[in-house]
């Protein structure tokens, strides 16, 4: 029996996209595959150096998606977070791996800095006499799951949220990020609260720690992957510092994704914490 063929897949945001999956998934009607995914990370679009780990958090959750929807189907896969510079890892890649196919995912010519950089034409002189296939991908496309921001200070914990999760969960198939503000401190224990309140409900999250400001930590979100909807939990009007902010207008003059308002009392935010 033959080796399967070893595929080398190079993406960024694209990483999720469908045609992308479905160029993999043509490979293997055609015979046995294994596929190495490369992923490097994004630059953040705003926000401050110290949550640089926000980068890497947002490349691993795209790879494991994808590397997810390829062994769901049966198709033998595995990959790495890479180094920023995709022509710098996919030489180290070809170096390391020795693959007998490489494919090389892009925004459409208009949104793709890749591209812009000429890393196709440049990727193919690098790979010598290995194939190297060009795939474009437009995430305004359906994808197989919906990806959705779950945002929130200490209201993140709120059975409201967990709600709203729950009927989003109820429409189509949705994966769900929680995303923290850094400000106040307690960040990192409202993340772990809320990724456990979701757990205990039936539903399967990742999350962090974001920038400080609300408004930027999704903007960043917003830069480092595919985003379908939001989730957003405040205080009521009188007791939310978002409202008087206007932190939900703010967020909508940077997207056009829906956004759901839910608001959660403080007392139903201190029970959850305290449980």
């Amino acid at each position: 029996m033959s080796e399967p063929r070893h595929i080398l897949v190079l993406a960024n945001e694209t990483v999720v996209g469908k045609s992308l999956l479905e160029a993999v998934r043509k490979r293997a009607d055609h015979g046995p595959i294994r596929v190495t995914v490369i992923c490097p990370q994004n630059a953040p679009a705003t926000g401050y150096v110290v949550y640089e780990d926000e980068r890497r958090s947002a490349a691993e959750r795209r790879l494991r998606r994808t590397l997810d929807l390829l062994h769901e189907a049966g198709i033998a896969a595995r990959g790495a977070v890479v180094d920023p510079d995709p022509l710098a890892a996919l030489r180290d890649a070809i170096h390391e791996h020795h693959p007998d196919e490489i494919i090389i995912s892009t925004h459409p010519e208009m949104r793709s800095g890749w591209l812009r950089g000429n890393l196709v034409d440049r990727a193919r002189r690098s790979a010598g006499d290995i194939p190297v296939e060009h795939v474009v991908v437009d995430l305004d496309e359906p994808r197989e799951r919906a990806h959705v921001l779950v945002v929130g200070s200490r209201t993140v914990v709120g059975e409201p949220v967990v709600q709203a999760v729950r009927e989003r969960a109820g429409q189509s198939p949705a994966e769900f990020t929680v995303i923290v503000p850094a400000d106040p401190p307690g960040a990192e224990e409202r993340v772990e609260k809320a990724l456990a309140q979701l757990r205990r409900a039936g539903f399967e999250a990742t999350g962090h720690v974001g920038d400080p400001d609300p408004v930027c930590a999704v903007v960043n979100a917003l830069h480092d992957e595919p985003v379908d909807e939001i989730i957003i939990s405040t205080f009521p009007d009188e007791r939310s510092g978002w409202l008087r902010r206007d932190v939900l207008g703010r967020i909508r003059k940077h997207t056009k994704v829906p956004i759901r308002h839910v608001v959660v009392e403080e007392t139903e935010a201190e029970t959850a914490l305290a449980s």
